[in-house]
């Protein structure tokens, strides 16, 4: 059953990489609302499996379109905002993620418990359709780009290449990394946690925890607001050091305490999100920004496959404690990465970082 998870996230792993060179030249847009009805196709087809081995093949084709969402659309706020709003604005593109995250977790268990998952995945399907006409309507179609981005650009390995030998862009894919591990490593094996002795949460009341993911959609935009003043270096240790501590708080033998570690760590997780994504449209070169996302996603889905699978090891150590400490350590290693891979040596990247999150500088140069 644990592949009908990991399978869609190693589809979109797989192929976020490839569909970002692939779709480099195309309008976002049409990407965009194209890969939004292809995503809706698999899910409703999800309904009709008659075998866990189907369910699985319909799970991994969603993760092979879903790079045309989310890598596209993160290039699309790069390039559509102004520099000294774009942490703000991909801030409030993460609490959406937070917010369909919630959504998809407790609405579809509880359609499950009136009808059958059939019905979930029918639900899914008709939401992908319905967000599809919704983006087709009130998405702006997108500024033409310069012309330097339409020329000719290397072939998709030698891009890789020169993408992988950015020192800024490996540590923010290493970022991404974390990001999710933190986030599918805490909640998903905590549940194991709570379930026993001396907490005995039912299925429903472990269901009810993803209720911190809304204290994201405040936390989140207020923090983006805070990055473009601080900058990004500050803004990912800040979010780093906050998900670890919750982490740590989660250790606590009090219920309460262990939700407001659960809180913590799912507004840092958040925020950390928004800095990584704000800071690939300052390091990704133009013309290879859909690809660099397309990087990042895999390694943000890589991530999450491996925290379905490393943590287990440390639990059967030592059970959540171990557990615990091993993700504490992983963003620790996260923390060292950031901060060593963003700071100042580019002297051309460092006046454009201090220009896209200066509003007076922006606006001066202008």
């Amino acid at each position: 059953m644990g592949l009908t998870v990991s399978a869609a996230t190693l589809g979109v792993a797989l192929s976020a990489p490839l569909f970002g060179a692939l779709t480099e030249r195309l309008p976002r847009k049409r990407v965009i609302v194209a890969s939004l009805l292809a995503v809706s196709i698999p899910t409703l087809l999800s309904a009709t499996s008659a075998s866990l081995g189907q369910l699985i093949l319909w799970r991994f084709l969603q993760g092979i379109l879903m790079p045309g969402v989310v890598a596209v659309l993160v290039t699309y706020i790069g390039e559509e905002w102004p520099p000294e709003r774009m942490a703000l604005m991909m801030s409030f593109y993460v609490s959406g993620t937070a917010l369909g995250g919630f959504l998809g977790r407790v609405a579809t268990g509880i359609l499950t418990d009136w009808f059958n998952w059939r019905v979930a995945f029918l639900v899914l399907g008709a939401g992908s359709l319905a967000g599809a006409s919704l983006v087709a309507t009130w998405l702006p179609p997108g500024r033409p780009r310069a012309a330097m981005e339409a020329g000719a650009r290397p072939a998709f390995v030698p891009q890789v290449r020169n993408l992988l030998g950015s020192r800024r862009l490996v540590a923010t894919y290493a970022v991404g990394f974390n990001v999710l591990f933190s986030l599918v490593g805490v909640f998903t094996w905590i549940s194991f946690y709570l379930s026993a002795p001396p907490f005995q949460l039912s299925t429903t009341a472990l269901s009810m925890l993803f209720f911190v993911y809304l204290i994201g959609l405040v936390v989140t935009p207020a923090a983006g607001y805070c990055i473009t003043r601080v900058g990004l270096r500050a803004g990912i240790a800040g979010a780093i050091v906050c998900s670890m501590a919750g982490v740590v708080l989660t250790l606590a033998p009090s219920l309460a305490v262990i939700i407001l570690g659960l809180a913590l760590v799912a507004c840092g997780v958040f925020i950390a999100q928004t800095a990584a994504q704000s800071h690939l449209r300052v390091a990704a070169p133009s013309g290879s920004r859909v690809t660099a996302a397309g990087l990042y996603m895999t390694c943000y889905y890589l991530g999450g496959t491996a925290a379905g699978v490393v943590p287990g090891a440390f639990w059967a150590l030592g059970r959540w404690p171990a557990c615990a400490w091993s993700i504490v350590a992983m963003q620790g290693i996260a923390l060292g990465i950031a901060l060593l891979g963003w700071r100042p040596g580019d002297p051309a990247l460092d006046r454009q970082t201090t220009e896209s999150l200066n509003p007076e500088t922006a606006q001066s140069n202008l």
